[in-house]
């Protein structure tokens, strides 16, 4: 008899120790599952996330400002041209998620004066990029990564 209660015992104990593993199991599936959904939810803030920026150019001369209007996306923004603006130039921008800032002024003076050009991405007054370009043709481009992936 005593045979028997340590069989049924130790048959107890593994079944126990099969049990409580299992549970662990579920309890690091539950656990990944619920991390896997909260990145998940921060993808998709990132993504659907508004912010603005805002895009400066001086110089001498300028003959054309190209930049990210948005609207469109990372892959494909929608981008707008100025042609001769007044400088200083000044634009803010609302653009979504990962889609990243840029601006791209452009200069073209075949005469003897070298003229500068520089452009600046402004996010929540911080300066996210600034570039200067100088000579005959001067493009100063600036290009920055998305503020709110970072």
């Amino acid at each position: 008899m005593n045979r028997i209660s340590r069989s049924v015992a130790s048959a107890l104990v593994a079944g126990g120790l099969a049990l409580g593993l299992g549970a662990c199991s579920d309890v690091a599936d539950e656990a990944a599952k619920q991390v896997q959904e909260e990145v998940d939810k921060e993808v998709d803030k990132q993504i659907s996330e508004e912010y603005q920026v805002t895009y400066e150019v001086t110089g001498e001369k300028v003959d054309s400002i190209e930049y990210n209007a948005g609207g469109g996306d990372a892959s494909n923004p929608k981008l707008e041209s100025v042609k001769n603006p007044t400088l200083p130039w000044k634009k803010t921008v609302t653009l979504r998620g990962i889609e990243a800032p840029s601006v791209m002024p452009l200069a073209v003076d075949l005469g003897d004066a070298a003229g500068k050009v520089s452009c600046k991405i402004v996010y929540k007054d911080k300066t996210l990029v600034e570039k200067s370009g100088t000579g005959a043709v001067s493009a100063a481009g600036c290009v920055a990564v998305s503020p709110i992936v970072g």
